[in-house]
């Protein structure tokens, strides 16, 4: 289920010339010493999980395109602009292999000047890992994994950089306690403690005056740890931590928390003196929101790629789920009917469904190309990975859709003879599994229940608006 790499980098090269700058070739006098920055801003994300695109959220958030639109307004703002993430950015299932090494070139081609590494990161081995980011020149840094058998760093522990005349040092930590995946017998993860002293005396001996830690080691390891820990002045915060608005300062160091899934962007407003160490911190968390707005060229790109993976995806049947699937629904005579059986009692109810947005809720999925996305795909059809439910709208074109039995239960549990087992009603919780404070933040049961009740006549109703009941998937 991968894409070939000769296919990424086709898809990163038709864009590599607009995002490029060629550089000169004639010789010109060095220029005088720039006077030192007296700020640096660091933007940051953490623990994006693969996603290469917006949400599809009731406002949708994220997206690469919109963190390289709001790096561009803050280095226009600023001259002297880290950006980095703390890890975690490769998906969490091994389905979306094609998406990490897409991201890994994605991240490179957008400008990271570093990129911790996390145990999710980790789950397709150490070599590929190791070495896809050689091929990208991805900057990786992790300064606790080191090779089991030589004790040796597994990746750079640390890298410098000059950014407005300031050296900042960015180094990485791992939990000693992740799941470190088949990387595990190559791999170990010394005690993050000890590591980061030894990494903050070695930074400064270098001539570092701000360093930043790419924390993977949870919200509470990490105060713990710049709590113990000093001379680190900036430590980004994943695996797991909540979103703050503001960042937390813990000592002499500024602790950020910015949620997950690249929806939102970190940045980290550092006032330093004359030498560049820091004075001050102000860290603030921002929505990459609509109103951010997308660099067309990376949005080209992310488009590209996600149109060929979802054809790959839709195109290739997975036969050991298919399989199974198949198996479970012999062994058991429940399953899932569809809208035209249940039609054949209930007339009036599937006309009045017909006209309501469940009814087309898996054309929207179509029409964005989000109909093999597993994350937008079970609140747009029938009994997803349920025994007798939707496999695909190939093999189970009747099953798309928000049904009658998404809300009243299975069918084949309805005896609609006897009568003896009535549908279910609809309760307020039934509703809640799609419609939820991510994907509908402005769901009210109350409110928006009367647009798909069977009693209630539509002409009689205001016009919903756009509310909760159209998808945003």
């Amino acid at each position: 289920m991968r894409l070939s790499t000769s296919a990424h980098r086709i898809l990163l090269g038709a864009m590599l010339g607009s995002l490029t700058f060629a550089s000169a070739t004639t010789s010109a006098p060095a220029p005088a010493a720039a006077p030192r920055a007296s700020r640096l801003v660091v933007l940051s994300t953490t623990d994006m999980k693969g996603k290469t695109s917006p949400c599809g959220c009731h406002i949708p958030k994220g997206g690469l395109s919109r963190q390289a639109s709001f790096a561009d307004s803050v280095k226009a703002e600023y001259p002297a602009v880290l950006w980095v993430d703390s890890g975690g950015f490769f998906p969490e299932d091994d389905l979306h292999e094609d998406v990490a090494w897409f991201m890994m070139d994605a991240l490179k081609l957008i400008g990271l000047d570093a990129v911790g590494i996390g145990d999710r990161d980790l789950r397709f081995g150490y070599a590929r890992l190791r070495d896809h980011a050689k091929q990208d020149q991805l900057q990786l840094v992790s300064a606790n994994l080191v090779l089991k058998k030589t004790q040796q760093p597994a990746f750079s522990p640390y890298v410098i950089k000059s950014i407005g005349n300031v050296n900042v040092g960015v180094f990485g930590l791992i939990s000693d306690q992740a799941n470190l995946g088949p990387a595990r017998d190559t791999l170990a993860a010394q005690d993050p403690t000890v590591t980061a002293k030894r990494m903050v005396a070695e930074l400064k001996r270098k001539g570092v005056t701000v360093i930043v830690l790419l924390s993977q080691l949870g919200k509470v390891e990490t105060e713990d740890l710049v709590s113990t820990v000093e001379g680190m002045d900036v430590a980004i915060t994943g695996r797991g931590v909540p979103l703050v608005q503001k960042g937390r300062l813990i000592g002499r160091t500024v602790t950020v928390y910015g949620g997950e899934q690249g929806q939102y962007m970190g940045r980290t407003i550092l006032s330093l003196d004359d030498d560049g160490h820091v004075k001050s911190s102000d860290h603030d968390m921002f929505m990459l929101n609509p109103e951010v707005g997308e660099k067309k060229e990376v949005a080209a790109l992310v488009q590209a790629f996600e149109d060929k993976f979802n054809e790959k995806l839709r195109k290739a049947e997975k036969e050991q789920v298919v399989q199974r699937r198949s198996e479970s629904a012999q062994n058991n005579p429940d399953h899932y009917v569809g809208d035209a059986v249940c039609g054949r009692c209930h007339k009036q109810e599937v006309t009045q469904w017909q006209g309501t947005a469940h009814a087309h809720a898996w054309q929207t999925l179509v029409d964005k190309k989000k109909d093999a996305t597993p994350d937008c795909i079970p609140c747009h059809v029938l009994g997803y990975e349920k025994t007798g439910g939707f496999v695909n709208a190939t093999q189970t074109p009747k099953l798309v859709n928000v049904q009658c039995e998404n809300c009243h239960g299975m069918g084949t549990s309805h005896d609609g003879m006897a009568m003896e087992k009535p549908m279910a009603k609809v309760a307020e919780t039934t509703c809640r599994g799609c419609h939820n404070e991510t994907t509908s933040p402005e769901f009210d049961f109350g409110k928006f229940k009367q647009y798909i009740d069977h009693t209630h006549n539509f002409a009689d109703l205001p016009p919903l608006k756009g509310g909760p009941m159209k998808s945003t998937n």
